[in-house]
């Protein structure tokens, strides 16, 4: 097997042809780099919406603005995961897009079901309605492109 590209004192990088080293194609190409795009539009907009609340009105809503700040924490991580592109890479986006959805649905339910326990929206309530309900769209979009980027091969 070949060398994996190495960028200059970092990680291994996405070789030319839009695949990994070990073989599989990149998440990091094509479609993949607008997925990137969004997640880190969302880690932007979750961190400083949930950077704010907890600094200023943590009392209000301590379990909304907690769960906004882990969604952000998982968008940061899963761009990061889906821009590595490697086995590492991969493997750290799945596990962040599963808990992403587990979230968004949970979360989603229960501030239908129960909102007296979200007195304070969060970025997952209602499905993530207050954003256009991509929150609930997202996570999907990852398993999808994880899934069509896979290495058939094993």
């Amino acid at each position: 097997m070949a060398d994996p590209v190495r960028s200059p004192g970092g990680p291994a990088a996405t070789p030319p042809g839009g695949t990994t080293a070990e073989g599989a194609p990149a998440t990091n190409r094509g479609p993949g780099r607008l997925l990137i795009a969004v997640y880190l539009l969302f880690a932007i907009a979750a961190t400083s919406r949930a950077g704010l609340q907890i600094a200023t009105r943590l009392a209000e809503a301590p379990v909304a603005y907690l769960l906004s700040g882990l969604a952000a924490v998982i968008y940061i991580v899963a761009a990061v995961g889906l821009a590595r592109a490697g086995t590492g890479g991969r493997r750290t986006a799945l596990v962040c897009c599963l808990v992403e959805l587990v979230g968004v649905l949970g979360v989603g339910a229960l501030s239908l079901a129960r909102p007296a326990l979200f007195p304070d929206e969060t970025v997952w309530s209602e499905f993530g309605s207050g954003y256009g309900y991509i929150p609930l769209v997202l996570p999907v979009l990852g398993l999808a492109w994880l899934w069509r980027t896979r290495d058939r091969a094993v």
